[in-house]
């Protein structure tokens, strides 16, 4: 197993995309399976590596990555350091961001010794990460197939109208972080760069005019996500394979950080549907 980790990616919104790829080294050429994270996540949180490295396993490259104003920094890629950087962070910004990582991929003839299959990239969002997955799956050519795991319904499920009333009078609406337990800004931007962009970053419309293979998985006691949201996405898009994992939770049993050698039963069983679809489609 071969690895470059914190590649710097030029963002387009005044801050870089830090980008790690997985590969084995042989001459085939190979598809390429890019993960977003979700939202408070981050490309090294607790199983993703461990995840990515099974899928690497059974053939694929595999590109992790942090969302530019996802509130770490390229020196910590892995804490919370620039917490106005998340606070300014919306769904357009994720997008162009999905867009320079495809742009990287695109300029990578060869890793190593191994070529790079540009012509059959998958994309795999994972909560909110799911919701601008779905998005860019849809208008992206370049990307074949989309994966979603736990993915919220719609990319305005916090907007609740006491909340939106709140926040924009105040300016900024703080969530915490369970774990850090830090208090992290949300300006109101992003509730505006919704609005103005509710059409395209609808999920709905992307999904029920949706024509590549997309495979759903969700966990049946997912705290985050109901499983109603899955069916929904389902019921939208007619032609996506949806898979319920019993009992499992929004991370599939994950946790960070993550420093055991097996996979938790639930994530076991979401990295043998993955990688079942990935090669059937």
């Amino acid at each position: 197993m071969n690895s470059h980790k914190n590649i710097i990616v030029e963002g387009k919104h005044g801050k870089p995309v830090l980008l790690d790829v997985y590969w084995q080294m042989t001459a085939e050429r190979k598809p390429v399976v890019i993960f977003a994270h979700g939202f408070k996540g981050f490309k090294d949180w607790g199983t993703w590596e461990t995840i990515g490295k099974q899928i690497v396993e059974a053939g694929f490259i595999f590109i992790k990555f942090n969302f530019s104003h996802n509130g770490t920094t390229p020196e910590n890629p892995s804490d919370f350091g620039d917490l106005e950087a998340f606070g300014h962070n919306n769904y357009s910004i994720e997008l162009a961001d999905l867009g320079c990582v495809l742009d990287w991929v695109e300029t990578q003839n060869r890793i190593a010794n191994t070529e790079i299959n540009i012509d059959n990239i998958s994309l795999i969002g994972h909560s909110r990460g799911g919701g601008v997955a779905i998005i860019k799956a849809y208008e992206d050519e370049r990307i074949k197939r989309l994966i979603t795991w736990a993915s919220v319904g719609t990319l305005d499920w916090m907007f609740k109208p006491k909340m939106v009333e709140a926040w924009q009078l105040q300016g900024v609406h703080i969530i915490v972080n369970g774990r850090t337990k830090q208090d992290m800004p949300l300006y109101f931007q992003l509730f505006e760069d919704f609005k103005a962009n509710e059409k395209r970053l609808s999920t709905e419309t992307a999904l029920r005019n949706f024509t590549k293979p997309h495979l759903i998985l969700q966990g049946t006691n997912d705290p985050a996500i109901p499983v109603a949201s899955a069916e929904l996405h389902q019921v939208w898009n007619k032609n996506a394979k949806l898979v319920l994992i019993n009992d499992a939770d929004h991370v599939f049993g994950g946790n960070h950080p993550f420093t055991e050698s097996l996979l938790p039963l639930h994530s076991q069983q979401l990295v043998a549907e993955t990688i079942d679809f990935l090669m059937a489609s």
